[in-house]
């Protein structure tokens, strides 16, 4: 059976009126799409893979590493992912679009609560699940919760081990066995996202169980994030790597205005807010070199993925308790569907 892409997604949507597909296939992205691509569905594998642990245990470096491109942002303070993100890896055999999610953990505010609806979304209609921990620390009750939330989730889990680089093979093997007591995972793969070791695998793990489909996405596509998304995480994620404390989770990145000048040159303003001054001093730092350190780093790495000059216009502002107001949470984008 020969079909398009487009036409497919469309269909999978009505048939499941899922989030997933409906989100690609309702957006302006879709609708102009003309690469017209044409695939067969009889040998070719796709789906749906949601990536899910607690916070800060590599979720978001492993699907990096297996996309080969930066698409979500990584830092070494738990709960950086605040939204669902689509990453999208196909090659010769198999597409997979992977949910990259917020950690899982007992949410103190309502983004914290925003950030578990997300993760738990994610669980629905797929056809895998990748749960991920951190090998080189002992089992706590994050895991714990988290794999209390997959016992009824209905399709294959894996169990993937990560930083093994920083553990023995003997404290690998008493890992596997400590997890294999508690939850019939379909497989076990050790891992280390950060140096990729062993990370192919867990690929041909999963093109394994995957069901025969269509290219749900093109082949280009890696990320169903628009540009304005990126960019404001890649800021986002300056500020994390320069600023300390309580003051990245309290703060927020909004692109209020992205304008291609010409002569590949385009202009961004973006709104950094938190929610006291004394925060606000602190993003902008003495004399405003935190601020500076952060644009030179940001603007850099935007350059990159837009191929054009960058010039980034950052302004702080304060909006108070944001994490706790619906409306805050809404008008920044926080929004789950």
């Amino acid at each position: 059976a020969m079909t398009t892409w487009n036409r497919t997604i469309k269909q999978k949507c009505a048939k499941k009126k899922n989030s997933f597909y409906s989100a690609w296939a309702m957006s302006a992205k879709a609708k102009n799409y003309k690469g017209g691509i044409t695939i067969s569905m009889e040998s070719f594998k796709s789906g749906f893979v949601a990536v899910v642990g607690r916070p800060n245990v590599g979720k978001s470096t492993l699907i990096n590493r297996i996309i080969k491109h930066k698409v979500s942002i990584v830092s070494d303070k738990a709960q950086t992912t605040r939204n669902r993100i689509l990453c999208i890896h196909t090659d010769d055999e198999c597409q997979i679009v992977f949910l990259d999610t917020p950690g899982i953990h007992k949410p103190k505010h309502k983004l914290g609560e925003f950030m578990d609806e997300a993760a738990y979304q994610s669980l629905r209609d797929i056809d895998a699940v990748l749960f991920l921990i951190s090998g080189n620390e002992k089992k706590g009750p994050g895991d714990l919760f988290v794999l209390d939330k997959l016992k009824d989730v209905g399709v294959p889990v894996f169990l993937i081990i990560n930083k093994v680089d920083l553990m023995t093979k003997e404290e690998i093997l008493h890992k596997i066995t400590e997890y294999a007591e508690l939850y019939p995972f379909a497989q076990v793969i050790p891992i280390s996202a950060l140096k990729g070791d062993n990370v192919d695998a867990v690929v041909d793990e999963l093109r394994k169980i995957l069901p025969e489909g269509p290219k749900y996405f093109p082949d280009d596509m890696i990320t169903d994030q628009p540009e304005r998304l990126l960019v404001a995480e890649i800021v986002r994620e300056k500020l994390f790597r320069c600023t300390r404390d309580e003051v990245p989770h309290a703060i927020a990145v909004y692109v209020e205005e992205m304008k291609d000048r010409g002569h590949n040159k385009v202009y961004i303003r973006v709104t950094v807010y938190v929610e006291r001054d004394s925060q606000k001093r602190i993003v902008i730092g003495k004399n405003g070199t935190v601020l500076k350190e952060v644009g030179n780093l940001a603007r850099q790495e935007i350059e990159n993925l837009l191929g054009s000059s960058v010039y980034l216009d950052i302004w702080v502002k304060v909006k108070r308790d944001w994490r706790n107001k619906s409306g805050a949470l809404s008008e920044l984008g926080y929004k789950n569907e």
